[in-house]
């Protein structure tokens, strides 16, 4: 089925340089295609007069709007609100620094209209941090089970996708990990990423890369560690305290039997038994609070479809 409306969304810090050539080269797809595309521009605090040149391009491009944080708050703050200020049914997710292709816009739409769910670019060629991003998906692959090579590009999605996974700073990455999750599906098509060619990156540094690294653990965490957390913590608290005894009853044996005592076994018993506890405690209280979670995404949800039904039944009336 063919998508008649499409939202590009298009987080900027700091890219003043590139607006101008982008919406060219977003105008030259715009005008080739039969769809309604709608633009719109997140200025993420930028300190070069990004969100003024944004504001000037409105004049020339109809179907431009530009939004602003006053501060810097990162590339997935700038994503959903964009995602808030649009209503079309397929989003893109297009970076402002003129490294990925308008042109390959159209191709990731036609593969949504396939039937898929979210559709990334798998970039092509030679680029900068080409041996980091290949480590970085690697490990993606392999934690996540993900059917395709490269999280972190162009994407296309359909909008239910960001309603239904949460997005915590910097998660922007793992959007793919999080949809795939929730089961939706997912494919990729190969993309070529071009040279920078005004202004820095903003993702250099291997400070960078650590942030990277536990920000990946972490959503593995959210996704598999959460679903049971009792299962992980008690089994390990289990573990613990099982060691603990066995420790103990050696313990006792060198004492009574061979008549020798050995103090750091005492302290092995301790610190298993008790780590064992709190294991136990934390496993209780995770469960606890990830019902409660539940619960909470229980009523958002029939909050939101309550809304739904009540804007429906206005639009009839």
């Amino acid at each position: 089925m063919a998508q008649k409306k499409i939202t590009i969304i298009v987080p900027a810090f700091n890219e003043k340089e590139n607006l101008n050539p982008l919406m060219q080269e977003i105008d030259s797809v715009v005008k080739k295609d039969n769809r309604t595309y709608e633009v719109i521009m997140i200025d993420d605090g930028s300190e070069d007069g990004t969100f003024e040149e944004g504001k000037k391009l409105i004049e020339k491009y109809k179907y431009l709007k530009v939004y602003n944080h006053r501060a810097n708050l990162g590339k997935t703050e700038a994503i959903l609100t964009g995602f808030r200020h649009s209503s079309a049914p397929v989003l893109i997710i297009m970076d402002a620094d003129l490294q990925f292709d308008a042109n390959d816009i159209p191709r990731l739409i036609e593969e949504i209209e396939k039937g898929y769910d979210i559709v990334t670019g798998w970039k092509q060629g030679d680029y900068q941090k080409k041996f980091v991003s290949g480590i970085y998906n690697f490990l993606s692959r392999c934690l996540f089970r993900l059917p395709i090579h490269d999280q972190n590009s162009i994407k296309a999605l359909r909008s239910n996708v960001l309603d239904e996974i949460n997005l915590r700073k910097d998660w922007h990455r793992y959007i793919v990990a999080l949809a795939v999750n929730k089961g939706f599906k997912v494919s990729e098509i190969k993309v070529t990423l071009r040279d920078r060619k005004f202004g820095e990156s903003k993702y250099t540094g291997k400070g960078r890369v650590v942030i990277g690294v536990m920000d990946l653990l972490s959503v593995k965490m959210q996704i598999s560690l959460l679903r049971k957390p009792f299962l992980f913590f008690g089994s390990s608290g289990t573990i613990l305290i099982v060691l603990g005894i066995i420790a103990g009853i050696y313990g006792i044996i060198q004492r009574f039997v061979y008549h020798h005592g050995y103090r750091p076994i005492l302290y092995l018993v301790i610190l298993s038994i008790v780590s064992g506890l709190v294991l136990f405690t934390v496993g209780f209280i995770t469960e606890a609070v990830t019902a409660l979670d539940e619960n909470v995404k229980r009523l958002e949800r029939e909050i939101s479809e309550r809304e739904s039904e009540k804007e429906t039944t206005e639009n009839q009336g």
